[in-house]
């Protein structure tokens, strides 16, 4: 699909420049052939078009979609450390919620584990309304709405995620997500 470039280019264009710059730094050392600049091509809608499709986009927003739908699974049978799957162990993981920062695997899954102490508090959670950006092969912006249906309660919000190919395949390297009030 072809987006005609607008006025708010320049608006679309600093979440892109982000998620490529977090890549590129969650990545580790590279060698000097491993610094070019990544192809920024992007894919399902979210943003203009910056260059030719990223080969492959549909494969790799189709393994990313399968992530978070594992996780959903993982969620709704109550497995937190399962859930936690779909995100880089590593230092390097940002979650931003309520006004604050964790960083790291370990302290998102201590704060998981503390604000979800059993299945009640969890709920059944849905994402909804996904879109996959696919900005390189090896990065992916990911935007969504997600819903908790509890018994006396059903908070939703949106999301943002930036995803990385890893050795072990498409994880989370960065989390921003709000409730709505």
């Amino acid at each position: 699909m072809h987006h005609s470039r607008t006025s708010h280019s320049a608006l679309y264009a600093a979440p892109v420049l982000i998620a490529i710059f977090v890549a590129a730094c969650s990545s580790g050392p590279r060698t000097t052939a491993e610094m070019r600049p990544p192809q920024l091509g992007v894919t399902h809608g979210m943003l203009p078009e910056i260059a030719e499709p990223i080969p492959g986009a549909d494969e790799i927003a189709a393994e990313i979609r399968a992530v978070l739908d594992a996780q959903v699974a993982d969620w709704n049978a109550g497995n937190i450390r399962g859930f936690m799957n779909g995100y880089s162990r590593s230092d390097s993981l940002r979650f931003i919620s309520n006004g604050t920062m964790r960083t790291g695997w370990q302290n998102s899954l201590y704060a998981y584990v503390r604000n979800y102490p059993d299945q009640a508090s969890m709920g059944t959670l849905s994402f909804e309304d996904l879109h996959v950006q696919v900005l390189s092969p090896d990065a992916a912006l990911v935007f969504g709405r997600y819903r908790l249906v509890r018994e006396d309660d059903e908070p939703l919000g949106l999301f943002s995620l930036i995803f990385v190919m890893e050795d072990d395949g498409w994880r989370i390297i960065h989390d921003h997500t709000s409730s709505s009030p």
